[in-house]
């Protein structure tokens, strides 16, 4: 049965209960606005009640404080995380398709493509009107140098480019780094308080914010399971795992695992900057960039800097590796590997992103390669691909009609391929000039040169005139140490220097006896503007290089947009309804310090009035 004074401690209960509540309220009120604090309740329920041993049978003792408590639900949480991962991608590809689209787009304060490719066919138009005056031959050549300078500039502002994606994926690295940190000693704090009883309301809110934080950077997969004594019952504390990347494993409990960018000693592609990253875990193994499930601002990053429109080297390797005597070096043998040429824009040496040097992987396995070249079988039509490897590279046996591939596909027209397609307008657009202009005799009856070269890398006074190149044949060979079209980019494209110096070694005709005024090959100059047999462009003619290109960018950058808008209004959203279970909301708090006012009040109320009953009890009724 209870004691006398069992009213009183009821009554005590009941201040300790309301007085707690209002203490979350003010806690509430106070963090009305922090980032990322979620509101809090007190848990309380019914004291257990006592046996009286009476016709009642039970009565109930009071109150019990359990615990106080987030008020959030997990399910908006995966929402937003999700949602913000994509938002995060395409918030980067926005901002860097603006770039791209800047850099194409003709302005009235700067020359594009348009007008610069004009003026070279007016000049050409008035040699052709005045066909015995160098100062308009010299004009036009000064203007097709131009157009080299464009095509350079382009380059060059692409590299740069992706030379600062580059960097802001280092930069997320080490964000991610920093943020997995935080999150592995946050779990030891948390599991240190919450292993006593109390739920850690704060620090879990900390953590939940950098999980924001870090689904935006990269998307996101969070797990926590209890974890059990050695009776089977739960500890009171929880092993969080984070995993990114489409499930690769940043946070361990209290261990976590860091990021690290090796910059590449090697080109995935032609155009390529220099020392692109590859990210590797602090356990030596590579993280993988081009997973599927990848997102975040990271995704939108690497589309950028690596994204081909999956237009990369890739097939079967033909046959057990062999052995052959390097082309550009007959006292080296070294292994070879060969690999047919599946895919159409492999079989188009216009397109052609190979570097001279790289690295190829077969199968799992890497292998560096020096140099490389192609041939067209003339019985068959196939074309091969042979890639010379360093010396010393032992390829294993049983590697036959295993899969071979240079970089990977990645569905994204990305920096890479914007410099594929200047590569291929170059190198088109030049063929057809210097076809037509090797049809020529110059000044002094010899066989003029071609009109436009390719800069060595190495030696700039030799520069290629792609003298092993054979417009007669159709199944064209190319290499990477030879004087092919495939040595030609939009960054080294230049006019041929003999003519810049002197014009009379540019031909106008194709018979010098005719005379200056015969000016048979300028016709055929001209007619390269327009004219789809002599060159085309993705079905085009050479002056709509840029409605080609700015199409391209102008879908890409218009995608980015609508979806950058589209997830940032379905992120409001989502925030909104995560707000609306777990913000504070000034006017509901408000009115719950009414209610646990009133409740304090009311057990305050019944104290007075025990003390009343008591006093009655003992001073009153006392014999």
């Amino acid at each position: 049965m209870p004691s006398t004074f069992f009213g009183l401690n009821i009554a005590y209960t009941g201040l300790q209960a309301s007085q707690a509540s209002i203490n979350t309220t003010g806690n509430n009120i106070s963090n009305v606005e922090t980032k990322g604090y979620s509101r809090q309740k007190l848990t309380q329920e019914a004291a257990d009640a006592l046996r009286t041993n009476t016709t009642y049978g039970m009565a109930g003792a009071g109150v019990n404080a359990i615990s106080v408590d987030q008020i959030r639900n997990k399910y908006y949480d995966l929402k937003y995380w999700r949602n913000n991962a994509d938002l995060g991608s395409y918030e980067v590809q926005k901002y860097y398709m603006k770039q791209i689209e800047d850099y194409f787009t003709e302005k009235d304060t700067v020359k594009g493509f348009g007008t610069i490719f004009g003026d070279v066919f007016n000049a050409l138009e008035e040699v052709y009107k005045n066909p015995g005056d160098d100062t308009k031959k010299a004009q036009f050549l000064s203007q097709a140098g131009n157009l080299c300078e464009y095509f350079a500039a382009q380059s060059t502002n692409l590299q740069k480019l992706q030379t600062d994606v580059n960097a802001e994926i280092r930069n997320r690295m080490d964000s991610i780094n920093t943020i997995a940190e935080q999150i592995a000693t946050l779990n030891k704090q948390i599991n240190t308080i919450e292993i006593t009883g109390p739920t850690a309301n704060e620090l879990r809110d900390k953590r939940n914010l950098l999980i924001d934080e870090l689904s935006k950077i990269v998307d996101v997969e969070v797990t926590e399971k209890p974890v059990y004594d050695l009776n089977g019952n739960e500890s009171g504390i929880y092993h969080y795992f984070v995993d990114i990347a489409g499930g690769q494993s940043l946070v361990d409990g209290y261990d976590y695992n860091t990021l690290s960018c090796v910059a590449r000693d090697y080109k995935v592609n032609q155009s390529d900057a220099e020392g692109l990253y590859d990210i590797m875990w602090s356990n030596g193994i590579e993280f993988n960039l081009y997973g599927r499930n990848l997102g975040g601002e990271l995704k939108g990053l690497v589309e950028m800097r690596d994204g081909n429109n999956e237009e990369y080297f890739h097939g079967k390797l033909k046959e057990e590796a062999g052995t052959a005597t390097l082309p550009w070096d007959s006292t080296k043998t070294v292994k070879t590997i060969k690999i047919d040429a599946a895919y159409d824009y492999l079989k188009d040496m216009n397109k052609c992103t190979l570097a001279n040097t790289g690295v190829i992987q077969v199968s799992n396995k890497l292998f560096e390669y020096t140099g490389w070249d192609y041939n067209v079988d003339a019985a068959t039509g196939k074309g091969t691909y042979t890639f010379y490897l360093k010396e010393g590279s032992d390829v294993p046996t049983g590697l036959a009609n295993q899969d071979v591939r240079i970089g990977t596909a990645i569905d994204y027209q990305g920096i890479p391929y914007y410099q594929e397609q200047m590569n291929e307008w170059v190198r088109c657009f030049t063929q057809a000039m210097n076809k037509i202009e090797l049809g020529a005799q110059d000044a002094m009856g010899n066989q003029a040169e071609v009109l436009f070269t390719a800069e060595h890398a190495t030696n700039p006074d030799t520069p290629y005139k792609f003298d092993d190149y054979d417009f007669s044949n159709p199944n064209q060979k190319a290499s990477s140490y030879g004087n092919y079209y495939t040595q030609m980019t939009a960054a080294n494209v230049k006019v041929n220097k003999k003519m810049e110096n002197d014009v009379s070694y540019f031909g106008t005709t194709a018979d010098i006896s005719k005379g200056v005024d015969a000016q048979d090959i300028t016709e055929q100059l001209k007619t390269v503007k327009t004219d789809k047999t002599k060159m085309m462009f993705r079905g085009c003619t050479s002056q709509e290089f840029l409605q080609t290109i700015l199409s391209d960018v102008a879908l890409g950058a218009s995608n980015a947009n609508t979806f950058s808008t589209n997830f940032d209004n379905i992120s409001k959203a989502i925030q909104n309804q995560r707000l609306s279970v777990s913000g504070v909301d000034n006017d509901e708090e408000a009115l719950n310090l009414v209610k646990y006012q009133e409740a304090y009040n009311l057990s305050a109320k019944m104290m007075q009035i025990m003390t009343e009953i008591y006093d009655k009890l003992i001073n009153g009724t006392g014999v």
